[in-house]
C-alpha cells in the first residue's frame, strides 16, 4: 500500500465537557490523561491507514471531495459507524469494512462510568490532499486544542439537530421516555421522577444525537431528506438557531358502535430554537377536528354545561360541536427555558408536566389539558428539587357567576434525593386554592421552600385550600430492573387507618410498580407492571372547586378515585420500527344515577354528600369491572418530529352493576390507523 495519509481536518468530541476521561486506544494505556486524546487520534489514524484502499472506480473518475463519517465508541469499547455521507457507495462500503477491523478499546468514562461517545471524521479524496492535525497537551502555534474544537462545534451548531444540545424539553411520551430511562438506570442513581427531561440533562447518560444519526436514511434529494431525516427548516447563525416543522395527526378508524367511522384531523406547526447556549424556546399550535369511539365521545360531553364550549376532548381542551357527532378543538402550547448555571433551570409556559416513575401518577400526571405554569428545577449534590406553580380552570357553568372560567391555583414542590447508588426517595407537597379562597395566588405559596400545609392552615383551614402530601421511592435491583412506588395522602386520621372502620376521611392512594429493561436479554424490550389503588373521596373536596382537577379532568390519575387498577405493558423498538401492548384490569365505584349521594369516585361532587362516615371501601357504590386491552405498532417516517405511520386496536369491556345513561355497560372494539407526529401522550384507557 502506498504511503498515503488520511488526514483528520478535525477529530472532535461531539460529546460534552463533563466527560472526565476520553477513550483509551490500544497502545495508549500508559499515556497520561492529558495525552490520551493525542494518542487516540494518532493510533486510530495509523490503524485506518494500514487498511483503507480507495476503490478503483473512484480513482478512475478522478473524484475530488469529502467523506463525512460519524461513528460511536460504545460503552463496551467497540467502534460503530453511525452515518456516512458520500457520493460513492463504494467509498461507504470501504469505510464500513475498515471500521470492522478496528480493535475494541477502553471506552470513555463519566464519573467513573463507561459511556458512549460520538466522533466526526471528514476524509478528503484524493487522500494526499489531507494533512494530520497534531494534537497535544501543549498545542504548538497554529494548532487547535481539542477542547477548543468541542466549544467551536457547540457554538457553531454544526449539527443538523441542534436541539440535542439545548435546554429544550424532550417530548413527553412513554415510548421515548422508557428508552431513555434505561440509560438513566445504568451506573450511578439519577433523578427520573420529575418530567419532562431536558436534552442537556440526559446528555451525560445517553447520546441521543448518535442514536438519531444511526437511523438516518441515505437520502440525497431535498424532499427525501426533509421527509425521512431532517427538520423542514433549520436556520443557524452565530450563537442562535431555530427550526420549523409541520405537525400532523391524521387518523381514521372504526368502532363497533353505530358511528360510521372515527377520525382525527390535526394540522399544526412547531417552532423551536435557542439564543446562546442557555436560553431555548418552543411554541406549537394545533387545529383539530375529531370523532372518536363512542365511550370517548360520551366522556367529552360529561359535566355539561361547559363555559364557552360543548365538550372537552380528553387531554387536549375545550371543543365545539363539529358536523355529525364530531368536535372542533384548537390547542396551543409554548414555553421558555433558561438555564443560567449548573444548578438552576427556569421554565415558563403553557403545557404539561409529570411527577412520578410510573405509567400513572398520583402526584401530577399529563392526562389533563395544557395549563400555564412556572417551574424551577434545582440540582446539586444528590438532590433535585422541583417547584411548580400552575394556573388551572374549573370550566363548569355552575362554578362561574359571570360566564368566565373560575381560575384555580396549584403550587407543588417535589424533592428527589439519591440516597445511594440504587435507592432514591422523593417528598411531595401541593396546595390548591382559587379566586374564592384568595383574591389571586397567595404570595405565601410563591415561597419555594415553605411547607404549604402550615400556610394553608394559618390562612383559614379547609375552606382556604386543599393540601396533599406524598412520598415516592425507587430502587434499582440491577441495571435492567427497577421498582418504584408512590404514596399520596389527601387526608388521613392516623388512629383510624387500622381500626377497620372504613373511615371516609382516610383519603389516600398507593402505587407499586416495576420496570424490566432489555427484558430476557432482548435489546429494547421493556416490560412494566403497575398497581394503583385510591380510597373513596381522594382528590375531592368539600368545596368542589378545590378538587384536584383542571378542565373537567383529574390532574393526577385518570380514573379519579375509589378504584384499584393493575397494568401490564410491553414496549419494543428496533431502528424505526416499534410496537407496544397494554393490558389493564380494575374496578371503580361510581355513583348511582338520580341520587344526590356520592360514593367517592366522582371528584366533581363534594365529599360532604358522602354515603357514610364509616364503612367505606374501595370500589364501593355502582361497582364497575373494567378491562382494557390495547396493541399498537408502526414505523417512524421522520425521527426528528417523531412522524410515524401506525395502526392500533383497542378492546374495552365496561361492566357496571347498574347500567344507565351515565355509567353504561358496553363492549368496545376500536381499530384505527393513521400518520401522526407523536409528541405527547394521549390517554383513552378509562
Amino acid at each position: 500500500m502506498k504511503n498515503l495519509l488520511i488526514p483528520f481536518l478535525f477529530l472532535s468530541f461531539i460529546a460534552f465537557a463533563q466527560v472526565e476521561k476520553p477513550p483509551v486506544y490500544k497502545g495508549c494505556e500508559n499515556e497520561s490523561i492529558q495525552n490520551l486524546e493525542t494518542c487516540f487520534n494518532n493510533q486510530l489514524k495509523s490503524d485506518i491507514l494500514k487498511e483503507y484502499k480507495v476503490p478503483e472506480n473512484v480513482s478512475k473518475d478522478n473524484f475530488k471531495g469529502q467523506i463525512n463519517i460519524i461513528f460511536l465508541v460504545t460503552k463496551t469499547g467497540a467502534f460503530e459507524v453511525l452515518y456516512i455521507n458520500s457520493m460513492y457507495k463504494a467509498l461507504e462500503n470501504e469505510v464500513e469494512r475498515v471500521f470492522k477491523l478496528l480493535p475494541n478499546i477502553q471506552p470513555a468514562t463519566f464519573n467513573g462510568r463507561a459511556i458512549d461517545t460520538r466522533y466526526t471524521i471528514p476524509i478528503s479524496i484524493p487522500l494526499n490532499e489531507n494533512t494530520f492535525v497534531e494534537n497535544s497537551a501543549q498545542p504548538v502555534k497554529g494548532q487547535v486544542d481539542i477542547e477548543d474544537q468541542i466549544q467551536q462545534i457547540t457554538t457553531n451548531n454544526s449539527s443538523l439537530f441542534p436541539e440535542f444540545n439545548s435546554e429544550l424539553n424532550i417530548p413527553l411520551t412513554h415510548q421515548k421516555y422508557n428508552e431513555i430511562e434505561y440509560y438513566l438506570n445504568v451506573g450511578e442513581n439519577t433523578h427520573t421522577a420529575s418530567k419532562p427531561y431536558l436534552f442537556n440533562e440526559v446528555k451525560p447518560y445517553v447520546d441521543l444525537e448518535a442514536k438519531r444519526t444511526a437511523i438516518l436514511k441515505d437520502k440525497k434529494s431535498w424532499g427525501g431528506r426533509k421527509l425521512f431525516n431532517e427538520h423542514l427548516a433549520l436556520v443557524k447563525g452565530k450563537n442562535y438557531w431555530f427550526t420549523l416543522n409541520p405537525v400532523w395527526d391524521l387518523q381514521i378508524g372504526k368502532d363497533n358502535s353505530d358511528v360510521d367511522y372515527t377520525y382525527n384531523n390535526t394540522r399544526g406547526v412547531q417552532v423551536q430554537g435557542s439564543l446562546g447556549d442557555k436560553f431555548s424556546f418552543s411554541t406549537s399550535f394545533y387545529e383539530s377536528q375529531g370523532r372518536f369511539a363512542q365511550y370517548v365521545n360520551k366522556e367529552t360531553r360529561r359535566l355539561n354545561p361547559i363555559i364557552g364550549a360543548s365538550a372537552v376532548v380528553p387531554g387536549r381542551g375545550k371543543a365545539k360541536s363539529f358536523k355529525e357527532g364530531g368536535f372542533d378543538y384548537p390547542v396551543a402550547e409554548a414555553y421558555l427555558s433558561y438555564t443560567p448555571n449548573e444548578f438552576f433551570n427556569f421554565q415558563f409556559g403553557n403545557g404539561k408536566n409529570f411527577i412520578g416513575d410510573g405509567y400513572r401518577s398520583f402526584f401530577l400526571s399529563d392526562v389533563a389539558s395544557p395549563y400555564p405554569f412556572l417551574k424551577i428545577n434545582t440540582q446539586f449534590w444528590k438532590i433535585k428539587y422541583t417547584n411548580l406553580w400552575m394556573w388551572m380552570d374549573d370550566i363548569r357553568s355552575s362554578a362561574s357567576a359571570d360566564g368566565t372560567n373560575l381560575r384555580k391555583f396549584v403550587a407543588m414542590h417535589h424533592l428527589s434525593w439519591n440516597v445511594t447508588k440504587k435507592f432514591n426517595i422523593g417528598l411531595f407537597e401541593s396546595v390548591i386554592t382559587n379566586e374564592n379562597s384568595y383574591n389571586g395566588f397567595d404570595v405565601s405559596f410563591f415561597n419555594p421552600i415553605i411547607f404549604y400545609r402550615a400556610v394553608e392552615f394559618s390562612n383559614g383551614g379547609d375552606g382556604s385550600g386543599n393540601v396533599q402530601i406524598g412520598m415516592n421511592m425507587k430502587y434499582k435491583l440491577n441495571e435492567n430492573i427497577s421498582i418504584y412506588n408512590q404514596f399520596l395522602i389527601d387526608e388521613m386520621t392516623v388512629d383510624r387507618v387500622f381500626d377497620g372502620s372504613g373511615y371516609w376521611g382516610n383519603k389516600f392512594a398507593i402505587q407499586f410498580g416495576a420496570k424490566y429493561f432489555n427484558a430476557f436479554k432482548v435489546k429494547n424490550l421493556m416490560l412494566q407492571g403497575e398497581f394503583n389503588w385510591a380510597r373513596p373521596y381522594t382528590f375531592s373536596h368539600g368545596v368542589v372547586e378545590l378538587n384536584a382537577a383542571h378542565y373537567n379532568q383529574p390532574i393526577a390519575h385518570l380514573w379519579g378515585a375509589n378504584f384499584w387498577e393493575a397494568i401490564a405493558i410491553a414496549r419494543y423498538s428496533k431502528n424505526r420500527w416499534f410496537g407496544n401492548a397494554k393490558l389493564i384490569v380494575g374496578q371503580k365505584g361510581f355513583d348511582f344515577e338520580g341520587s344526590d349521594i356520592t360514593y367517592g369516585g366522582d371528584i366533581y361532587v363534594s365529599y360532604n354528600q358522602r354515603i357514610s362516615d364509616i364503612g367505606n371501601d374501595v370500589a364501593q357504590g355502582n361497582t364497575t369491572n373494567i378491562f382494557i386491552g390495547d396493541i399498537q405498532g408502526g414505523y417512524v417516517l421522520n425521527p426528528t418530529t417523531n412522524l410515524q405511520i401506525f395502526g392500533g386496536l383497542t378492546f374495552r369491556n365496561f361492566s357496571p352493576n347498574q347500567s344507565g345513561n351515565v355509567v353504561t355497560k358496553d363492549n368496545t372494539t376500536w381499530f384505527t390507523i393513521g400518520v401522526k407526529s407523536d409528541l405527547f401522550n394521549w390517554y383513552f384507557d378509562f
